[in-house]
């Protein structure tokens, strides 16, 4: 028996099979359909992508909103705030797409009377929620993922944001620095819960192996260093730049791995350049998801060095930091944002302030000369991410939540295996 049927709108889910487009939404659909929960998923187009399809059993449909495609360009590649940052014709293009989400939400959940939606980010997804879900009586949780909250802070998107909080059924938030800033704005919440996006917690099957990487990457004694995420100002790759130029007549043989895509690539492959690093700092680009977890267990110390952008964006939560507890390598990161939920400092990571490559390098110092606090680390580190981190955990949290919605709003209808009613 299928528990329900849940409609999911997000602004952030691969735009085709193999995309670079980080996989969480779509990790955590997965989980919840093998929890028997029946999940439709809608999104914006993209230049390139189907209109339908279905992506590892997930079936999504995108939807337009600007023509010629190549115009839609407001989300993807990065995220929707750092498109609008980077390139500020994209707030022309917000109506559009605002608009466009609402009618095929509502005209959705209509025809094929959801019995929950399920919006990640407050704007546009949430508050296009409130729109039509609450005018359908359809229950509505709001997922906040950070960078909805922390950004865009004028005084009315502020407003905006209240008003969604206000009148979702339930808001979810993914960390504890997460749920201080929705707590902030709208303080008389009582459906807020913190449930952490979840991490897979096995080791997928990949080629290269991780000893093929480490034999490929790693020169003579090391050390290995490792970043994976996108590559941004706020991801902080430039202070790791500096700091691997400060240790390299320490440690001759330093290699550092950055695994990613994003907008100031160009920039900071220049900037190795002008500090002759070339050999030292390799951009891999994009790599496969399931291929993440050997390029994080290849390497000798994960750096994760978070800042906080100009917008107000801070790192809510730090996914790939865990990812790399789980591969057992040490980590270091940033005191920012909801990172300190799962790093604490000397115990399951070490932590560093912000925009401070001296700190990097004091913290790949001790780790290199100290194994024996690299081993605690990494020990730690694991029990810690898939205790509280995995994705099962958090599936079970949102369907246990999902049944709850639906059964306090009186709206279940019983379902077949074949999604007939």
């Amino acid at each position: 028996m299928i528990r329900g049927r849940i409609l999911c709108v997000t602004s952030n889910f691969p735009r085709w099979i193999g995309d670079s487009t980080t996989p969480f939404v779509l990790q955590l659909t997965q989980d919840l359909q093998q929890l028997d929960w029946q999940i439709d998923v809608l999104a914006p187009h993209a230049d390139g992508a189907a209109l339908r399809e279905t992506i590892e059993g997930v079936k999504v449909e995108r939807f337009r909103y600007l023509w010629p495609s190549v115009l839609e360009t407001v989300c993807y590649q990065g995220g929707a705030l750092i498109n609008l940052r980077k390139d500020r014709t994209n707030y022309l293009k917000l109506p559009a797409l605002v608009t466009s989400e609402c009618l095929n939400l509502f005209f959705r959940l209509i025809e094929r009377k959801y019995d929950l939606l399920h919006s990640h980010w407050i704007l546009p997804q949430g508050f296009t929620g409130i729109l039509t879900a609450g005018f359908l009586g359809i229950p509505h949780v709001t997922t906040v993922h950070g960078g909805d909250v922390f950004g865009l802070q004028s005084s009315l998107l502020t407003k905006f944001k209240r008003l969604t909080f206000r009148h979702a059924d339930a808001v979810t938030v993914n960390s504890s620095v997460t749920e201080r800033a929705v707590s902030e704005i709208a303080p008389d919440l009582q459906e807020l819960h913190r449930i952490p996006m979840g991490v897979t917690t096995h080791r997928a099957k990949s080629s290269p192996s991780s000893g093929d990487l480490r034999n490929r990457y790693r020169h003579g004694d090391g050390p290995l260093l490792i970043f994976v995420g996108r590559v941004v100002e706020e991801k902080g790759v430039e202070d790791l730049i500096r700091a691997v130029a400060i240790l390299v007549p320490r440690f001759p043989d330093i290699t550092a791995l950055i695994i990613g895509e994003g907008q100031d690539r160009p920039y900071l492959e220049g900037l190795t350049k002008t500090f002759g690093l070339s050999d030292r700092v390799i951009f891999t680009g994009w790599v496969k998801p399931d291929d993440v977890s050997a390029y994080l267990a290849a390497g000798d110390i994960f750096i994760g060095p978070s800042r906080a952008a100009s917008d107000g964006w801070i790192e809510a939560q730090g996914l790939t930091v865990i990812e790399a507890m789980v591969a057992k390598t040490p980590v270091i990161t940033t005191r920012v944002g909801g990172i300190v939920d799962s790093v604490r400092h000397e115990e399951t990571g070490l932590l560093v302030n912000e925009r401070s490559p001296d700190e990097i390098v004091k913290a790949i110092e001790r780790l290199v000369r100290e194994p024996s606090l690299a081993d605690c680390l990494r020990g730690q580190g694991y029990k810690v991410a898939v205790n509280k981190f995995s994705r099962t955990s958090s599936a079970k949290s949102f369907s246990a939540l999902f049944e709850r919605m639906i059964q306090s709003k009186g709206s279940r209808r019983v379902v077949n295996r074949d999604g007939e009613r």
